[in-house]
């Protein structure tokens, strides 16, 4: 049954006037007030905004905030935002999940029905505009203490090589001391392989893994040592070919685990479509497109708590809904992996979290067609990768990735301001040093390409998820052509882990989420997560009149040159075609600004030309911004590339 659920937000507007005189108040707090009101007079005056940009608080009815740990930006130009179970154990654990989907421009929203847990899964754009969500969450972590019933990896064997064999969730499972262990998820052994002939024979047994937890509680039902296990309900033949190995099933840490689920979000009947689950779990996925369609998707915790090893690598197929192999190649959970106008795919060393310091963390070039690793030296403090700012610099032609702030691995307290870029149209590709960021070390920034071809980048915290209240309320922008950030205004509402934002088709940010860890400066009182969600104007929409586009097509070829009504055609200085965010946890490997070819002007109208490069501009849904000479650009059209 579909869920229909409307409402406007309210929001709070800054006031304009200052009052100096206020009775009954100390002068302290007269001179605090007084202060306060001064500052709002200041950002509101026009020419600040001019120079800085505004920013806006926006509050939902309580019954419609959401932990916005995903941000999506459809076609439609509405934003979904997935939590899930939200980073909150309790709603896991009554199999609350939620959506939400918000329109900025008509300022509703609604509750969207959620079937699966996709907290902490990955997503991204495909070609028609639907959305891919993958992976998410199956079993929440359980800290040393905290873990009750002996539990670990279970390797369940198939020694029978005529056929495989699904065991439900809840198979039981008995030890050689009688303990008694059940399956967390369903599980499927594939058949043993057998070679050779006669006595040469070889049975090489088939083999799946499962997380299994002890029925009983307590010490008892510890396993340190390895040992073979038999599956309840098995007999004959079947109990010799079917059964488990675990190396130790213990009271130790659980990791989370992530699940194979994957969906569709459809923007037209805005419900989730379930398609053809993964090979493998994920939890802390990576999702880039492709520019065949086609999606590659990598790393993650697997239905165990483990990292996947590389060898687990998935690529999507839109059209028949399928997965299949993907070559071989290790990354840390949440990499930052572009696609490349080579068509090889660039990992920045971005990335989000799980995943040893010694693996996976050098920055290369990968090539899909023969797995082969370029690596990409020159990263300044490359042991602070982790939770780093990864973007594609616009235009995407000069095909040059920057890497902002970051810090180092799991709840490391050092973080860093080095921005670097890599030149990757250059014959040896390697990063040379960019500014560094204003506000000092930074991890959990994020980075937003605005469609006048600068970066703007906010938030973000100098410690792990904002310990000692090291929230960092700055932004500023970042100049490609200058290789220089200015300032901007000031955001009031601190973002750490769990935060996003992107770019509206009206031309303004939308900034979300948080999560700190805790909410004083003592790190005594837990933290609460953040549902107040703001907006920035940047300073381009408070300069006047901005072009307009008032016709054009609603799609286009690769290399094809199509024309679009503007009242001005003389004053379009450039044009691009941005391709809509899909982030979380700082990671956004889809947004894009493909510059196009401003040609011939006639009465009325521009023409434009697309490149024709498939892995440069992959087919999808993109915004068109023209922009006119003082960089201010119009409100975005959507436009669907195709091939």
């Amino acid at each position: 049954m579909r869920i229909r659920n409307a409402g406007r937000t309210r929001r709070f507007a800054l006031g304009s006037t200052v009052a100096l005189t206020v009775a009954g108040m100390n002068a302290p707090a007269v001179l605090g007030f007084a202060h306060e009101q001064y500052h709002q007079y200041v950002i509101n005056r026009p020419a600040y905004q001019a120079e800085y940009g505004h920013w806006q608080t926006v509050v939902l009815p309580a019954e419609f905030r959401i932990n916005a740990v995903h941000a999506s930006l459809l076609r439609t130009g509405k934003v979904l935002i997935i939590a899930g179970s939200g980073n909150d154990r309790r709603s896991f654990d009554a199999g609350s999940f939620k959506s939400l989907l918000w329109d900025p421009a008509a300022d509703t929203y609604r509750r969207i029905p959620t079937p699966a847990d996709m907290f902490c899964g990955g997503h991204t754009a495909l070609p028609d505009g639907r959305l891919l969500v993958a992976g998410g969450t199956l079993r929440y972590e359980a800290l040393d203490g905290a873990v009750k019933k002996a539990a670990g990896t279970m390797r369940v064997r198939n020694e029978n090589p005529d056929a495989a064999r699904t065991f439900p969730q809840g198979t039981v499972f008995t030890g050689p001391g009688g303990h008694t262990y059940l399956s967390t998820a369903e599980v499927t052994v594939p058949a043993a392989t057998k070679t050779g002939s006669g006595d040469r024979t070889v049975v090489k047994a088939g083999e799946q893994h499962v997380f299994v937890e002890a029925v009983a509680a307590g010490t008892g039902s510890v396993e340190d040592s390895p040992a073979q296990y038999a599956i309840k309900g098995l007999d004959g033949a079947d109990a010799r070919n079917l059964y488990g190995m675990a190396d130790r099933l213990t009271l130790e840490k659980q990791d989370f685990q992530g699940i194979r689920s994957a969906f569709e979000f459809n923007p037209d009947t805005e419900l989730y479509e379930q398609v053809t689950d993964m090979a493998y779990a994920r939890w802390y996925p990576t999702l880039t497109g492709l520019g065949d369609g086609r999606v590659v998707t990598v790393s993650g915790l697997d239905d165990t708590g483990q990292i996947l090893g590389g060898n687990d690598n998935e690529i999507y197929d839109p059209a028949r809904k399928t997965w299949s192999k993907a070559p071989d190649r290790y990354f840390p959970t949440y990499p930052s992996i572009f696609l490349t106008a080579s068509g090889k795919l660039f990992y920045s060393g971005s990335n989000a979290g799980y995943g040893p310091a010694d693996q996976g963390r050098d920055p290369g070039l990968w090539d899909l067609r023969d797995n082969s690793f370029q690596p990409v030296p020159g990263l300044r403090d490359p042991a602070l990768t982790e939770t780093s700012s990864s973007v594609l610099l616009p235009p995407a032609q000069a095909q040059k990735v920057m890497v902002l702030g970051g810090g180092g691995v799991g709840e490391s307290p050092l973080s860093t301001a080095r921005t670097d870029i890599a030149d990757l149209s250059a014959p040896k590709p390697a990063f040379t040093p960019g500014p560094d960021l204003p506000a000092g070390g930074t991890r959990y920034l994020n980075s937003v390409i605005l469609p006048n071809d600068t970066v703007f980048t906010t938030g973000g915290s100098r410690d792990y998820r904002g310990k000692h209240r090291s929230d960092l309320l700055k932004s500023q922008v970042y100049h490609p052509d200058t290789n220089t950030f200015s300032a901007a205004a000031e955001p009031t509402v601190g973002r750490d882990y769990h935060s996003e934002a992107l770019l509206l088709p009206d031309g303004r940010v939308v900034v979300l989420g948080s999560d700190p860890l805790f909410a004083d400066k003592a790190d005594t009182e837990p933290g609460t997560f953040e549902q107040r969600i703001e907006i920035y104007t940047p300073p381009y929409l408070f300069h006047g009149a901005r072009p307009r586009v008032t016709d054009a097509p609603a799609g286009a070829k690769l290399g094809s040159t199509l024309t679009v009504g503007t009242p001005d055609p003389a004053g379009i200085a450039t044009a691009k075609l941005v391709r809509p965010s899909s982030v979380t946890h700082a990671t956004d490997v889809e947004q894009r600004s493909v510059a196009l070819a401003v040609g011939a002007r006639s009465a009325g109208g521009v023409a434009l030309t697309l490149p024709g490069n498939p892995d440069l501009l992959p087919p999808g849904w993109y915004m068109l911004f023209v922009t006119d000479r003082a960089g201010t650009p119009s409100v975005a059209r959507w436009i669907q590339v195709t091939a």
